[in-house]
């Protein structure tokens, strides 16, 4: 993607660093010190102030040990504990809400994204993009149940979002810290993010990235992500043309199955009157049960989509969110070394 525009400076809070780098963390023991070292490498390279928040999103394994020790010897990193296994969306945007850099770089914690690509990201960003998203332009995955689902998964939102982005489902991606403010995330809605921020009218660019494969570990997804990635899809493509005015999707709906039944109703008046066939016995049976099998799907769609508005009214109202931390290590600039809670 390409596009003409003035490069914006960055806005940085004072004291707060000028990038923070966020990777949301389940059962990582195996690469976590490999993945901390090469972050740090990386970043100090950078010459500019920087922070990494870490996530540990309900770990069973060595990782919440590993990652105390991380932070008590390093003042940048900060630690986020969840209090279960909540998935990368919460994860991520635990991430987000701790972060207090004015570029924000996310990333996967399993070293299938390396994290010496993260200065490209932030050039790119410099250009004056509200966000950078990463292109994985050749795959690592299985080509049957990995690479080709995600091929047809990819092509699907942007048709529904209107994006023009070739990988949605990458957690490799910059943001500028003011963009993640109208940000909002339920369910496994991270993979549709340029889709969530080309609705607040955010300008959004790709890069390539290399995909490295999982060294170590077992993968977290499968193909049975196929069926939620479609569930979110609709919720997507609802979001982004009838947010605001839902009775024209379901107007839409009403004028069609009024027609349907009124052409229907049309056809028995004249079989009854006309012909003289008794309606109950030729056509009952399969007339009740294909209007009880329309009205039901109906109901089901508006009540899925309703409650899906309702649920972001509960959350974005009360201020709540949809994670629970445990705690929150980060070392206190005056040499407290105490997690706040």
């Amino acid at each position: 993607m390409t596009a003409e525009y003035i490069k914006l400076p960055v806005e940085q809070e004072p004291g707060a660093p000028e990038i923070s780098v966020v990777i949301p963390l389940h059962n990582e023991a195996d690469t976590l010190d490999e993945l901390y070292r090469r972050v740090r490498t990386t970043m100090e390279k950078e010459g500019r102030s920087w922070e990494l928040v870490l996530v540990n999103d309900g770990s069973t394994d060595e990782t919440p040990r590993i990652l105390d020790t991380i932070y008590r010897n390093d003042p940048r990193v900060v630690v986020v504990h969840l209090r279960k296994n909540y998935g990368q969306t919460p994860a991520l945007m635990a991430g987000f809400h701790h972060a207090e850099g004015a570029l924000i770089v996310s990333l996967d914690g399993d070293l299938q994204h390396a994290p010496e690509e993260i200065p490209n990201f932030l050039q790119k960003i410099e250009e004056g993009y509200d966000m950078v998203s990463g292109w994985r332009t050749s795959r690592s995955d299985a080509f049957l149940t990995r690479t080709v689902p995600s091929r047809i998964a990819n092509w699907l939102i942007a048709k529904v979002s209107g994006v023009n982005v070739h990988d949605s489902g990458t957690t490799f991606k910059c943001y500028r810290r003011e963009i993640l403010a109208d940000l909002n995330l339920y369910g496994d809605l991270h993979r549709f993010v340029p889709a969530l921020m080309a609705l607040n009218g955010a300008r959004i660019a790709e890069i390539p990235i290399k995909d490295m494969g999982r060294g170590q570990g077992k993968s977290h997804y499968g193909l049975s992500r196929t069926f939620r990635v479609a569930f979110d899809l609709l919720t997507v493509g609802f979001m982004r043309r009838y947010m605001t005015r839902p009775l024209h999707l379901f107007g839409k709906l009403f004028v069609a199955l009024f027609a349907m039944s009124t052409v229907t109703g049309m056809f028995l008046f004249y079989r009854k009157f006309v012909e003289g066939v008794d309606i109950f016995v030729e056509h009952g049976p399969l007339a009740l049960f294909a209007s009880v099998l329309m009205l039901a799907a109906v109901q089901f769609l508006a009540i899925g989509l309703i409650s899906e508005i309702l649920m972001r009214i509960y959350f974005e109202s009360q201020g709540k969110q949809i994670y629970s931390v445990r705690r929150v290590c980060r070392l206190d600039p005056r040499g407290d070394t105490a997690p706040r809670r």
